[in-house]
């Protein structure tokens, strides 16, 4: 990120010039179908990187993250790295900014599909999931699902220590702040979680 495309790794400061949210993001190049987005996250990593290598003009940018202080969320400071990174794209001469957005209240509902998920609102049609709303208040779209935006592997032990729980035998388990369910499997000694995102479009 920083090698590549250091102009899409921004910092949001006060105005005493301390740090309050940081976004980055990556260009790839995209024909504006569903059916051609990355796979999510980590597709969209890999598609940025070789089209980089390979000289690919990029005529769109995956907004990957955006963080805030802790102490200063709901504040709107996520609403305006997201912003930020849509008017660095617009400056860079790129027409479209997409983001896999990781639904953070998910967590709470890990049986349930993401394909199901993405479409539920509230009362007033707005989108049940806080982190997709903020979106959606930028005027952003879903676009699809992407049921495997990343996948995590480790062994069975690896696990045991991220989560705090153990795995007595293989199958699927909940586990702390997860969005899907982790698939252990103790004949190999793996376990394999893979965490789904909802594809939008900012523009």
């Amino acid at each position: 990120m920083r090698e590549f495309f250091a102009d899409m790794d921004l910092m949001l400061v006060d105005e005493d010039g301390v740090p309050v949210a940081s976004g980055w993001g990556v260009p790839i190049r995209w024909d504006g179908r569903p059916a051609s987005l990355p796979s999510g996250y980590t597709e969209a990593l890999v598609r940025a990187v070789e089209g980089h290598e390979q000289g690919v003009t990029p005529d769109t940018l995956v907004i990957c993250g955006a963080i805030v202080t802790p102490s200063l969320k709901g504040r709107g400071l996520a609403g305006e790295t997201l912003m930020a990174l849509r008017a660095a794209a617009k400056e860079a001469g790129w027409d479209r900014v997409i983001a896999p957005v990781r639904p953070t209240a998910k967590a709470r509902y890990p049986l349930t599909p993401i394909e199901t998920y993405m479409h539920w609102a509230r009362e007033d049609g707005s989108s049940l999931d806080p982190w997709i709303r903020t979106h959606e208040r930028l005027d952003a779209t879903l676009l699809s699902a992407a049921p495997a935006s990343q996948t995590m592997t480790g062994t069975v032990a690896e696990w045991e220590r991220w989560t705090g729980l153990v795995f007595p035998e293989s199958g699927d388990y909940v586990v702390p702040e997860g969005l899907a369910l982790l698939h252990i499997d103790r004949e190999s000694d793996e376990g394999v979680y893979r965490e789904p995102n909802v594809w939008m479009r900012h523009c």
